[in-house]
Protein backbone atom coordinates (compact mmCIF):
# COMPACT_ATOMS: atom_id res chain seq x y z
CA UNK A 1 0.00 0.00 0.00
CA UNK A 2 0.87 3.38 -1.06
CA UNK A 3 1.15 6.30 1.23
CA UNK A 4 0.49 10.44 0.70
CA UNK A 5 0.22 12.46 3.54
CA UNK A 6 -1.94 15.93 3.38
CA UNK A 7 -1.83 19.00 5.33
CA UNK A 8 -5.25 20.60 6.03
CA UNK A 9 -6.60 22.95 7.63
CA UNK A 10 -9.77 21.10 8.76
CA UNK A 11 -9.10 17.24 9.29
CA UNK A 12 -12.98 16.87 10.04
CA UNK A 13 -13.96 18.65 6.89
CA UNK A 14 -11.07 16.73 4.83
CA UNK A 15 -12.42 13.09 5.97
CA UNK A 16 -16.04 13.75 4.91
CA UNK A 17 -15.07 15.12 1.77
CA UNK A 18 -13.20 11.91 0.46
CA UNK A 19 -15.01 9.82 2.51
CA UNK A 20 -18.73 10.97 0.87
CA UNK A 21 -17.07 12.34 -2.45
CA UNK A 22 -14.83 10.05 -3.43
CA UNK A 23 -14.89 6.44 -2.02
CA UNK A 24 -12.34 6.35 0.54
CA UNK A 25 -12.90 4.49 3.69
CA UNK A 26 -11.77 6.08 7.18
CA UNK A 27 -9.49 3.44 8.49
CA UNK A 28 -8.95 5.82 11.58
CA UNK A 29 -9.48 8.83 12.88
CA UNK A 30 -8.32 11.43 15.51
CA UNK A 31 -8.84 15.19 16.41
CA UNK A 32 -5.68 16.23 13.75
CA UNK A 33 -4.96 13.32 11.64
CA UNK A 34 -7.08 10.44 9.86
CA UNK A 35 -5.71 7.53 7.78
CA UNK A 36 -8.21 6.72 4.70
CA UNK A 37 -7.71 3.90 2.23
CA UNK A 38 -9.06 3.87 -1.53
CA UNK A 39 -7.67 0.92 -2.69
CA UNK A 40 -4.11 0.37 -2.83
CA UNK A 41 -3.53 3.87 -1.23
CA UNK A 42 -3.62 5.20 2.41
CA UNK A 43 -4.31 8.70 2.47
CA UNK A 44 -2.85 10.49 5.63
CA UNK A 45 -4.65 13.63 6.63
CA UNK A 46 -2.93 15.84 9.29
CA UNK A 47 -4.27 19.25 10.77
CA UNK A 48 -1.90 22.27 10.61
CA UNK A 49 -0.11 23.03 14.41
CA UNK A 50 -0.45 19.52 15.51
CA UNK A 51 1.98 17.83 17.76
CA UNK A 52 2.79 15.33 15.42
CA UNK A 53 6.25 15.56 13.45
CA UNK A 54 4.10 16.17 9.99
CA UNK A 55 2.81 19.23 11.08
CA UNK A 56 5.73 20.49 12.99
CA UNK A 57 8.28 23.43 11.19
CA UNK A 58 11.25 22.25 9.44
CA UNK A 59 14.61 23.16 11.13
CA UNK A 60 14.99 25.96 8.42
CA UNK A 61 11.82 27.56 9.86
CA UNK A 62 9.43 26.58 6.88
CA UNK A 63 6.00 25.57 8.11
CA UNK A 64 3.67 22.51 6.46
CA UNK A 65 0.65 24.41 4.72
CA UNK A 66 -2.67 22.73 2.48
CA UNK A 67 -2.58 23.72 -1.36
CA UNK A 68 -0.63 24.04 -4.14
CA UNK A 69 0.42 21.87 -6.72
CA UNK A 70 1.20 18.14 -6.13
CA UNK A 71 -1.60 15.84 -5.77
CA UNK A 72 -3.02 12.51 -5.68
CA UNK A 73 -4.30 10.81 -8.84
CA UNK A 74 -7.38 8.52 -8.68
CA UNK A 75 -8.33 6.76 -12.32
CA UNK A 76 -11.78 6.73 -13.27
CA UNK A 77 -13.99 5.96 -16.32
CA UNK A 78 -15.37 8.89 -17.69
CA UNK A 79 -13.53 12.37 -16.44
CA UNK A 80 -16.12 14.37 -18.03
CA UNK A 81 -19.11 12.86 -15.85
CA UNK A 82 -17.03 12.97 -13.02
CA UNK A 83 -16.57 16.48 -13.52
CA UNK A 84 -20.33 16.98 -13.70
CA UNK A 85 -21.32 15.00 -10.91
CA UNK A 86 -18.52 16.94 -8.45
CA UNK A 87 -19.50 20.30 -9.53
CA UNK A 88 -23.52 19.32 -9.33
CA UNK A 89 -22.51 18.99 -5.75
CA UNK A 90 -21.10 22.21 -4.91
CA UNK A 91 -17.14 21.15 -5.10
CA UNK A 92 -14.37 23.34 -6.82
CA UNK A 93 -12.66 21.89 -9.77
CA UNK A 94 -9.61 23.93 -10.83
CA UNK A 95 -10.70 24.52 -14.57
CA UNK A 96 -12.38 22.24 -16.95
CA UNK A 97 -11.13 19.08 -18.54
CA UNK A 98 -7.94 18.98 -20.19
CA UNK A 99 -7.14 16.53 -22.73
CA UNK A 100 -3.76 15.35 -23.67
CA UNK A 101 -1.86 12.36 -25.26
CA UNK A 102 -1.95 9.90 -22.06
CA UNK A 103 -5.79 11.01 -21.11
CA UNK A 104 -7.81 13.52 -20.03
CA UNK A 105 -7.97 14.83 -16.59
CA UNK A 106 -9.53 17.41 -14.45
CA UNK A 107 -7.97 18.79 -10.83
CA UNK A 108 -10.48 18.88 -7.94
CA UNK A 109 -9.63 20.88 -4.81
CA UNK A 110 -10.15 19.33 -1.47
CA UNK A 111 -11.33 21.83 1.42
CA UNK A 112 -8.03 22.89 2.10
CA UNK A 113 -6.85 23.67 -1.17
CA UNK A 114 -5.18 20.49 -2.10
CA UNK A 115 -5.67 18.93 -5.54
CA UNK A 116 -6.98 15.36 -6.83
CA UNK A 117 -6.38 14.74 -10.42
CA UNK A 118 -8.70 12.73 -11.91
CA UNK A 119 -7.65 10.82 -14.52
CA UNK A 120 -9.22 8.83 -17.69
CA UNK A 121 -6.55 7.01 -20.10
CA UNK A 122 -6.80 7.37 -23.16
CA UNK A 123 -8.48 4.77 -25.08
CA UNK A 124 -5.77 2.31 -27.10
CA UNK A 125 -6.52 2.92 -30.69
CA UNK A 126 -7.30 0.15 -32.99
Amino acid sequence: MANVRYIVDDVEAAVAFYAQHLGFDVAMQAERFAALDRDDLRLLINGTGGAGGASQPTSDGRRPEPGGWNRIQLPVDDVRAEAERLRDAGLPLRGDVITGRGGSQVLLEDPAGNLVELFEAAKPRS
